[in-house]
């Protein structure tokens, strides 16, 4: 069992928690009982880092409570971890029928539940900007409660991305308020792609002019909505049946 902090290993392993190193390693971590079971069916785990007693089959590494709370990202840590290989990629699907673009979205949460719904609607791929928020941020791994490992993920520029789907003849949709047509306007087609924007100033121009069609959601009362609960309405509207 290991009990120090300064352990090579344990290093290796805290330095995970940063953005820069897990992007270097390639690895990622996953805190909790039921996003290891996920990960684990997904077959991408490289190490488990437990408090238990039990024989796994992964390699495992046996640590102390103290060291366990050092490497967890919540107060209460549950008692497992898991070292996990990345799992996105940088290339558009080849054969779908449903996208959704995320251009800057910087909140977790909103990242995490866009992965979610994607998933429960049957939505092929999530295509996300450069600058988005880490999709390994410990925040949005949680969110997604274990979609991460079932969603097909790319991560790109957006310009190339959109490119790429309309040689696809993939219809690109462009959400926002100015110069746009509600979503009733629309029927769905055969291959379809929507961009949600960042959270306070929305798609950027230069993505809008890259659009087939701007689009909008009508709602009454408020100026507008999340972009969790707007890409979660439009893509249950245009879902694939």
């Amino acid at each position: 069992m290991i009990t120090s902090l300064q352990n090579e290993k344990i290093k290796e392993l805290m330095k995970l928690k940063q953005k820069k190193y897990r992007d270097e390693m390639n690895l990622f971590l996953v805190e909790g009982f039921h996003l290891v079971e996920e990960a684990r069916k997904n077959g991408c785990i490289q190490t488990l880092v437990t408090t238990l007693d039990d024989d796994f089959a992964e390699d495992t590494l046996y640590v102390s409570e103290s060291v366990m709370s050092k490497l967890a990202f919540t107060k209460s840590p549950q008692p497992i971890m898991a070292v996990c290989q990345k799992n996105n990629t940088s290339k558009i699907l080849q054969d779908g029928t449903r996208y959704l673009l995320l251009d800057r979205v910087q909140d977790p949460g909103n990242v995490g539940t866009i992965l979610r719904s994607a998933l429960a609607f049957g939505y092929d791929q999530i295509i996300m900007s450069l600058d988005c928020v880490d999709l390994y941020n410990d925040k949005v791994i949680r969110a997604t409660q274990g979609a991460l490992f079932q969603m097909n993920v790319c991560i790109m520029d957006l310009k190339d991305a959109i490119e790429c789907l309309k040689k696809q003849n993939v219809l690109v949709y462009g959400t926002c308020l100015l110069n746009a047509k509600s979503i009733d306007t629309y029927s769905n087609e055969k291959k379809m792609a929507f961009v949600m924007g960042n959270e306070g100033q929305g798609v950027s121009q230069n993505i809008l002019d890259l659009c087939d069609q701007l689009v909008y959601i009508p709602i009454q009362s408020v100026e507008s909505l999340n972009v969790g609960v707007a890409a979660a309405i439009t893509m249950y509207h245009f879902r694939n049946e």
